[in-house]
């Protein structure tokens, strides 16, 4: 079993800063993707940030417009862990924010699957 846990949001004013962060746990082989999503009242989820890549850390990240040039998204290999560093929040960020990675679980043993994790989300909310 894989799971993801979630933290690190919460109520901040407009202009604000937040981090989110995303750990991966259970039976890991590899990890391919990760990235944040978001779902606001009424609207359909939609990609906030991804990114790929393996060794110790980096790799190639995507962003959605709205976001570009405010959120970094950043990720630990080494901890299964992708962060989400949201500066200069504005009202319209507010929303639930999910992580979701992809990755081969599994071990030798028992082999090997191709799986799609989602955490359980977390609430960001940005007052104007």
């Amino acid at each position: 079993q894989v799971q993801l846990v979630e933290s690190g949001g919460g109520l901040v004013q407009a202009g604000g800063s937040l981090r989110l962060s995303c750990a991966a746990s259970g039976s890991i082989f590899s990890i391919n993707a990760m990235g944040w999503y978001r779902q606001a009242p009424g609207k359909q989820r939609e990609l906030v940030a991804s990114i790929t890549g393996g060794g110790t850390s980096g790799g190639s990240a995507n962003y959605a417009d709205s976001v570009k040039g405010r959120f970094t998204i950043s990720r630990d290999n080494a901890k299964n862990t992708v962060y989400l560093q949201m500066n200069s929040l504005k009202p319209e960020d507010t929303a639930f924010y999910y992580c979701k990675v992809s990755l081969v679980a599994g071990e030798r043993a028992t082999g090997y699957r191709y799986l799609e994790v989602w955490g359980q989300g977390t609430l960001v909310t940005v007052s104007s």
